[in-house]
């Protein structure tokens, strides 16, 4: 595929096939997220890869397995989406938490390393090295696309984060952004269709 091809490509996926991906692609593809623009030029960042399954729940072990139809009901009132394309992402993606991320190919925590409090950035140039690693991410996201993989991911929760750090045993001051999975795509993965955006709509000529 053609750069272009890559970016249409790309898409969240949730159901994957059982099916293990060879650590010579993830290698590919990780490094294709090493060069992504970094805020000090140093790339501070490293990748955690969890490819044993009984590895990959212990990991996840803070993430509900499953969501009844009466909580996502109520997570998706509480949310109050208008937006019709938005709702069914939501719906197919909040039961599907837990084993989008099981049931890749590997899970990979990539870490980012931040000597201020995230959470309390003085100013916008604190969170640099939060920016570059999603620059880091989307490259991965691509170059997976390009390999004929697919990506999920989900943003941690602060428990989920404060469990991690006592079996993963990162230093404190590298910090996930995400879990990331990556495997490839099951037959029956559920598309949902993507907003359609008109790009003449989003640009703004020497003015707002």
């Amino acid at each position: 595929m053609d750069f272009y091809e890559v970016v249409d490509n790309r898409r969240t996926v949730r159901d994957f096939k059982a099916e293990p991906v060879d650590m010579k692609v993830i290698k590919r593809i990780l490094e294709a997220g090493l060069k992504a623009p970094t805020n000090d030029h140093l790339r501070n960042w490293e990748f955690v890869v969890i490819n044993d399954k009984t590895e990959i729940e212990k990991v996840l072990k803070k993430i509900p397995k499953k969501v009844s139809e009466k909580r996502l009901d109520f997570i998706m009132n509480s949310m109050r989406l208008k937006d019709e394309c938005q709702q069914k992402m939501y719906y197919d993606a909040i039961p599907k938490q837990f084993s989008m991320l099981r049931d890749g190919g590997c899970l990979v925590l990539p870490f980012f390393k931040q000597k201020s409090p995230l959470l309390a950035p003085k100013t916008l140039s604190s969170l640099n090295g939060f920016a570059s690693i999603w620059c880091c991410i989307e490259n991965i996201f691509l170059a997976a696309a390009a390999e004929g993989l697919a990506c999920a991911m989900r943003i941690p929760m602060a428990a989920e984060l404060e469990y991690l750090g006592e079996i993963i045993g990162n230093p404190k001051d590298y910090f996930m952004p995400c879990f990331l999975s990556i495997g490839y795509p099951s037959e029956e993965t559920v598309t949902i269709e993507q907003k359609q955006v008109n790009i003449e709509e989003k640009i703004h000529i020497n003015q707002w």
